[in-house]
């Protein structure tokens, strides 16, 4: 026999209430029991996040500052190849400046020398024309001589001196008495001459002992 109720609900067209409804209120319960058995789900904690996040900052940081000092110690290992590369090279060319400069001069000597050399004949014949007392000839031996000593000649001064070989000739001797250690220079027979400090022409001597 039909309920009047339902007869009622099916005349209205209406759908019957839920809260009237016993599955709905097994399931309630049900879900109050689950919640009750498992608890709150618990939230992440922010502070164990941010300690998290900072430590990877800090370690992105530590790896950025390795690879910039590695960088940076490339940097300053290159530089100093690169200075000491300079800095021999400036050395070689410091050398070489000085090995031409020295070459130049020594170039210019030897040719300046040769001149002076071929005036020497010029000195010697004036020399002796001085030494037999020939009119006029001082002031042109002195005026030639003085030039020459102004560019780099030296007469050599040997008498009474002892004998050196590398400056001097010896073309006569005479016996010594025996108060010298050595050779001595007692007369010279032609003047020798340096030129810039080195032996132009060796003088021919007389020597005692």
């Amino acid at each position: 026999m039909t309920d009047p109720t339902q007869q009622a609900a099916s005349a209205s067209g209406s759908a019957p209430d839920p809260g009237l409804d016993p599955s709905a209120d097994f399931e309630n319960e049900r879900g109050s029991e689950v919640d009750d058995f498992t608890g709150p789900q618990p939230r992440p904690d922010a502070t164990n996040t941010a300690e998290a996040r900072s430590a990877a900052d800090a370690e992105a940081v530590a790896a950025a500052e390795a690879v910039l000092e590695h960088d940076v110690a490339a940097l300053l290992a290159e530089r100093d190849q690169f200075k000491d590369i300079a800095l021999r090279l400036q050395a070689d060319f410091e050398n070489y400046r000085k090995r031409v400069a020295t070459q130049q001069a020594d170039e210019i000597d030897r040719a300046t020398g040769k001149i002076a050399e071929s005036l020497l004949p010029v000195l010697d014949a004036c020399e002796a024309a001085f030494a037999h007392q020939v009119k006029g000839i001082e002031s042109v031996w002195s005026a030639l001589i003085g030039a020459l000593q102004k560019q780099g000649l030296e007469a050599l001064d040997l008498t009474d001196r002892p004998f050196d070989p590398a400056v001097a000739e010896a073309v006569m001797h005479e016996p010594g008495d025996g108060s010298s250690d050595g050779p001595v220079v007692v007369e010279v027979l032609r003047t020798g001459y340096l030129w810039k400090g080195r032996v132009l022409r060796a003088a021919m001597v007389k020597v005692r002992g």
